[in-house]
């Protein structure tokens, strides 16, 4: 459990998923498209990882494996439109996203009270923000 009490059902999906310190990386083909594996594990109701970094923006294939006992799905980011995968207990399932800016895109399982019981997850993408999307702000330090 944590200080906060934020790793119970209900207390904050956001502060369970950044306590839990699961990130990944995807890796890169041959081909310039992006590839990651997302799995469900069993009794545990959330995305492993939860975090998966992009380098780029670009096209990315996710593989996503519920080793769970229960039905989950996926609502995926991707421009244009969201992707909906349908996971029933030990099945697997593909979607190709394109992403092609920098930021955070969330993900979750919205059946039952599966995001608020903590299945939710995001997809960080690196790299600069294009000068035509910067806020008009003063120059920030940077470490």
């Amino acid at each position: 459990m944590s200080k906060l009490g934020l790793d119970a059902q209900n207390k904050g999906p956001l502060g369970r998923l950044l306590a839990s310190g699961n990130i990944g990386q995807a890796t890169e083909r041959s081909d310039g498209k992006m590839e990651a594996t997302i799995r469900i594990n069993q009794d545990e109701l959330t995305f492993d990882p939860q975090i998966l970094v992009l380098p780029h923006g670009g096209d990315v294939e996710l593989t996503l494996i519920n080793d769970d006992k229960n039905t989950h799905c996926a609502l995926l980011p991707s421009n244009g439109d969201r992707k909906f995968i349908w996971l029933v207990n030990h099945s697997r399932g593909r979607a190709t996203l394109n992403l092609d800016g920098p930021g955070y895109y969330w993900y979750s399982s919205p059946t039952g009270n599966d995001e608020g019981r903590g299945l939710t997850g995001a997809i960080v993408v690196l790299g600069e923000v294009p000068p035509e999307a910067r806020l008009d702000r003063p120059e920030q330090p940077r470490p």
